[in-house]
Order: C-alpha cells, then sequence, then structure tokens
C-alpha cells in the first residue's frame, strides 16, 4: 500500500472513530479536525446526494414559494379574519401590516432559494430572464412548475391552520364565498374597476418590479451584496403593495395567484374564482405580470444594462466583423516558427 493510500484509510478509519465518539458525548465537536478528515469527500457522497443534484433547484423555487405564501397569505387571513369579533376580540393589523408582511415574505423566500436557484419566485421573472438575459430554456417550465406548485400548498397550509377562523367569518361551517374568503388566498380587483384598469394596474406593478430585481442584480449599478439583496425586494414589494395595492391586491406574480386560486376551487369555493368577472384571473393577475415584467426587463436592458448576457447587448454582424479583425491582427503580431531556446 502507497504511503498516500495509508493516510486516507487511516483518515478514514479516524473519521469514523471520531463520528462514533462525538456522535454519543456532549463534547465539543472539534470542527477543524472534522474539515480536514472531510476535505476529499465529493458533492455526491451517497445515493439520496446524487439524486439531489437534479431537483435542487426546482427544489429550492418550490419551498421559497411556499415559504412566500405562508407569510404573505398568512399575514393576509390574520389582519383580515380578526376583523370579525367571532374570531378575535380585536383586529390584529392593518392594511400596512399586510404590505409589510409580503414584503418579508418575499426577502424569506429568496433567502432560502436565492442561493441554489437564483430565488426567482416567480414565473414572469424566469420568463423575463430567458427572454432578456439567456436563462436556458429548459428549465423554464421545470422552475414554473415547482413555483405554481410551491404556492399551491403553501396555500393549502394557511387554509389548514385559519380552517376554522374562516367558518367563524363565513357564518357557518363549510360556507365559501367569491371572492369572500377566496380573496385571502388569491386577488380579486375591486368591483368599481374595469377589467381593463385591473389589467394596467398589475400589468404596472410587475413592470416596476422587473426593473428593481434587474437593478438591484445589476453588478455595474448600485447592486447591493448577495447577502442583503433580500432585503431590496422586500422594500420593493413593500413599496408596491404600498403604492398600487388597493385597487387588485398587487398579485404581480401569476404563480402567487394561480397556484392558491386552484387550492381554493378543490376546497368548496368552486369554479367561481375562474368563473369571476369574465375569467378575470386569466388576463389580469396572470397575462398582466408576464406582459409587464417581460416591458420592464426590456427598458431596464434597453437604457441601463450594458452586461453581454443581455440580448439587447448581443453584437451586430459590423461588431462581429471587428472582433474578427481584431483576432487575426493580435494574432499576426506573433512571431512565427520560433522555437524555444533550451
Amino acid at each position: 500500500m502507497s504511503r498516500s493510500e495509508h493516510s486516507e484509510q487511516k483518515l478514514s478509519e479516524e473519521f469514523r472513530e471520531h463520528a462514533s465518539r462525538e456522535g454519543s458525548s456532549t463534547r465539543t465537536v472539534d470542527h477543524s479536525r472534522l474539515d480536514e478528515l472531510t476535505e476529499h469527500y465529493t458533492l455526491r457522497p451517497n445515493r439520496w446526494a446524487k439524486w439531489r443534484m437534479y431537483i435542487r433547484e426546482p427544489a429550492a423555487e418550490f419551498l421559497g414559494t411556499m415559504i412566500m405564501i405562508l407569510f404573505g397569505d398568512g399575514v393576509v387571513c390574520q389582519v383580515v379574519l380578526s376583523g370579525n369579533t367571532s374570531v378575535a376580540d380585536s383586529q390584529k393589523g392593518s392594511y400596512l401590516s399586510i404590505s409589510f408582511g409580503w414584503g418579508v415574505a418575499v426577502a424569506l423566500g429568496v433567502w432560502i432559494s436565492g442561493g441554489v436557484s437564483g430565488g426567482h419566485l416567480n414565473p414572469a421573472v424566469t420568463l423575463s430572464l430567458a427572454v432578456f438575459r439567456r436563462f436556458p430554456w429548459w428549465k423554464v417550465p421545470i422552475y414554473m412548475f415547482a413555483q405554481l406548485m410551491g404556492c399551491l400548498v403553501g396555500a393549502a397550509l394557511v387554509y389548514a391552520n385559519y380552517f376554522h377562523a374562516i367558518d367563524l367569518f363565513e357564518g357557518g361551517r363549510g360556507i365559501r364565498t367569491v371572492p369572500g374568503t377566496a380573496s385571502l388566498f388569491s386577488t380579486y380587483a375591486l368591483p368599481y374597476l374595469t377589467n381593463v384598469s385591473a389589467f394596467f394596474d398589475e400589468f404596472l406593478g410587475t413592470a416596476l418590479l422587473l426593473i428593481v430585481v434587474l437593478a438591484v442584480t445589476d453588478k455595474k449599478n448600485l447592486a447591493p451584496n448577495p447577502g442583503t439583496l433580500p432585503i431590496a425586494l422586500m422594500i420593493t414589494v413593500l413599496g408596491i403593495g404600498m403604492s398600487f395595492g388597493m385597487q387588485t391586491g398587487y398579485g404581480i406574480n401569476p404563480a402567487r395567484d394561480l397556484g392558491p386560486r386552484i387550492f381554493t376551487a378543490m376546497v368548496g369555493y368552486g369554479s367561481e374564482v375562474f368563473t369571476f368577472r369574465n375569467h378575470y384571473w386569466l388576463w389580469c393577475p396572470v397575462m398582466a405580470p408576464f406582459l409587464g415584467a417581460l416591458f420592464g426587463a426590456l427598458v431596464y436592458d434597453s437604457f441601463l444594462f450594458v452586461g453581454g448576457e443581455s440580448i439587447i447587448n448581443s453584437p451586430n454582424a459590423e461588431a462581429r466583423a471587428h472582433h474578427l479583425r481584431a483576432e487575426r491582427a493580435a494574432r499576426d503580431c506573433y512571431p512565427q516558427g520560433i522555437e524555444d531556446v533550451v
């Protein structure tokens, strides 16, 4: 056995002995020694780790959106349901609480998923990055499905938590009304607002969101430290909610609206969640955010972004020809046929 193999075997034995000892002891773990013993470990130390590598990104989007809905829909339920004296003695919060709650929800979702999947949490963001920033198209449906399911599961957990409060608020067990308590989970425009106006509201809010998202991730702009990026996004969502949230509920995220909407249809609210105001759900909280996000990305990349990853900054024929000439000129500067002299 070679010296290196003997050393590796010895380290392996020491690690097993160390792990066994520390597992049954309350003494402080020697992390420096553990680092030395595990320095040769791979990214796939076992079978589960191998499969995890394939699902890690969509799992991050799923968990991120689920957390976002848990805190977002959770704060809406607490504020609205507590306004009924049958549910609580006094109202627990206000519209400002909802705005702050959604800001916190987005920040926590991005903190959970950002380092793994990029923290899109929004199909409109994913589509815009694919169109303008060359995000792989094959990942787009995977991300969108994970986001939709995360929002659906998040809404289910919130519903399970506030089930009895919803019964009291509605006036009886199993009574479910649209928009009524359905609006606790998805967005419904105020009665006076036309569908065109609601579309514009969601379009504008999502365009603003994308402009800020691209700005705070632009290294040639005033991008914050990656660890504090969620705080910038929290401020953005807080501002959108406080400025444009009254009329449509500022969905600004197709998955955030559609996932919980599908869930409400499954638990007693029925098909009315889709037929409400001539299929309002399709044009305002789904299509408007997609188009608004694309418009916001177009504006930012056209006027401010100078990075090469944007299709707006793709070199034209003249620039490509200039690059080829520069390459040939640089190559011709080197003497040909010169051998190394020892």
